[in-house]
């Protein structure tokens, strides 16, 4: 028995199974799961290459001559065949991400997006980048400013400015919330791949710190939020923003603050000491959200409690994988939504996406970019088309 090829087979066939299966419950196996399963679910292809590596090398070093070694080589076909069937699923994302648009955004909608100029061709997906390099997630032409303060919580009210090293004036703003339960999370971890895709074409993008767990409670988290947009309205324009077309997104808890403070503009008990600064926005970006209340506080927690016909645009993504935060619930928020708010809502569940699908440059991220960019272009006016050269509008989705 190789047991060297053994010890390299083992781990991949272990996470192919998890990520093409995951542990729903016991509620610790299943996080343990999700932590195994998560870089293969996204990057199947760096397996791949790697259990083809160490099956060359096994063969070239004469391991497979025996039975046990041939039965190893049929264990490792079979393996990669499942990660042929995760990358199918990533793929998959795209077309179901243009039928959620089509349906969110309407044929109107649709057809502004499409008529781009012969000089904007259509996207492909960055298939270099997504096989050979997924993990570094910086561009050349973007530049982070690091650690702005917006509060008085030392480093939990941090931000940092992602802008095209060009310092275009007045781009649509993107103000991102990061993950973690409340309990965990940076500003620089979840979603690079959005930031600085966006950034590249123009946008401003925020990425912010906020209080957390156990030192914060609710609603410590969504007053910070808010504090972040009044400090984009107030100097956002230092950085080449315009506040007047402003997103807000967030994965995780992210998605759960970002849809709490588009829901609830202008709350004065939101915004202590800050009752009269303008918090609305533009519309909302959620990636695998929790829409329930916040650790048990009851409604006043939770942003079912504010859906209403004045809510903005919302666009809402989930795997339909997920082991942490079941898509059943942001389902049920989507169809909420839909039925209160006169504006559009996009939902789309991503065929095997698990928790966290924002890390990497991924098949599936990527595609997800993608239809956030045309999802900004059918609803957000000027956020389609930055001040490089893409695609905006100059009015609200209302407008078009």
């Amino acid at each position: 028995m190789p047991l060297g090829y053994l010890a390299t087979l083992t781990p991949v066939a272990v996470c192919t199974m998890l990520a093409l299966a995951p542990l729903r419950r016991p509620r610790p196996l299943a996080e343990l799961g999700f932590r195994l399963g998560l870089a293969l679910n996204e990057l199947p292809f760096v397996a791949l290459y790697w259990l083809l590596a160490s099956t060359i090398l096994a063969i070239a070093d004469g391991d497979i001559d025996s039975p046990g070694g041939r039965a190893m080589v049929g264990f490792a076909v079979v393996t990669m065949a499942g990660l042929a069937v995760i990358a199918r699923r990533g793929l998959r994302a795209g077309p179901v991400l243009d039928r959620a648009l089509a349906e969110g955004l309407g044929t109107d909608r649709r057809t502004a997006i499409d008529a781009r100029p012969a000089t904007a061709p259509r996207r492909r997906l960055p298939l270099a980048r997504i096989l050979f390099a997924p993990f570094p997630v910086g561009r050349r032409d973007v530049e982070r400013v690091a650690d702005i303060g917006y509060g008085d919580a030392g480093k939990r009210n941090l931000l940092d400015v992602y802008r095209h090293r060009s310092r275009p004036s007045g781009g649509p703003t993107l103000v991102y919330l990061h993950g973690g339960g409340y309990f965990s999370g940076r500003k620089n971890r979840e979603a690079r791949p959005l930031l600085y895709r966006l950034a590249s074409r123009g946008w401003v993008c925020v990425s912010a710190n906020y209080r957390l767990r156990p030192a914060a409670t609710f609603p410590d988290h969504l007053i910070d939020v808010k504090k972040v947009i009044a400090w984009v309205r107030e100097h956002g324009h230092e950085y080449g923003a315009d506040p007047a077309v402003l997103f807000v997104a967030g994965s995780s808890a992210g998605g759960h603050l970002a849809s709490l403070a588009a829901l609830t503009p202008g709350r004065p008990e939101f915004q202590p000491g800050f009752e009269h600064a303008d918090t609305s926005v533009t519309a909302a970006v959620c990636l695998y959200g929790w829409y329930g209340d916040y650790y048990g506080q009851g409604p006043a927690s939770s942003p079912l409690t504010y859906l209403g016909p004045d809510a903005p645009p919302f666009f809402l993504a989930h795997g339909d994988n997920d082991t942490l935060v079941p898509v059943a619930d942001a389902r049920r928020f989507a169809e909420r939504l839909r039925r209160a708010s006169a504006d559009p809502v996009v939902y789309a569940e991503l065929p095997g996406a698990q928790h966290a699908f924002d890390l990497f440059h991924s098949l599936r991220f990527e595609s997800v970019v993608d239809a956030i960019e045309d999802f900004a272009a059918g609803v957000g006016g000027r956020a389609g088309r930055g001040p490089l050269g893409r695609e905006t509008g100059a009015m609200r989705g209302d407008d078009m």
